[in-house]
């Protein structure tokens, strides 16, 4: 059976696929969930997960899942805290999926590999 007339089969790297496995196996996570944000099936992460070349080891989805940072903008300057003074001054902080909701209600959700000073800079842009 073909395919629809412009469409394409999506290619993952084997980095993307070890990141979506790691997300479908943090805890309070559903697989169904992770496949509906990066819209595709929930059979193929299934697959991924039997795979040991994806599959996050249980000790590694605890350690390295995703997790809440707090953050605390008052005023125009932000100061960066102790886990970021100690990094080399080098070395960029980024993240894969960056979900804000603000005090208001606002919610910014940023998606893909993204500076956490380019997210500072936009929630600092949205502050009245």
């Amino acid at each position: 059976m073909g395919t629809k007339k412009g469409s394409r089969k999506r290619f993952w790297s084997d980095e993307e696929k070890r990141s979506i496995c790691l997300q479908a196996r943090a805890p309070g996570v559903s697989v169904a969930q992770v496949a509906r944000r990066y819209a595709m099936n929930a059979n193929l992460i299934h697959n991924w997960l039997r795979d040991p070349r994806f599959a996050p080891e249980a000790d590694d989805a605890i350690t390295e899942g995703a997790g809440f940072l707090p953050v605390e903008i008052e005023g125009a300057l932000a100061v960066p805290g102790p886990q970021m003074a100690s990094l080399a001054p080098d070395v960029p902080l980024s993240a894969q999926r960056v979900d804000i909701t603000l005090s208001d209600g606002r919610r910014i959700l940023v998606e893909g590999t993204t500076a956490l000073s380019a997210v500072l800079a936009l929630v600092e842009g949205l502050m009245p």
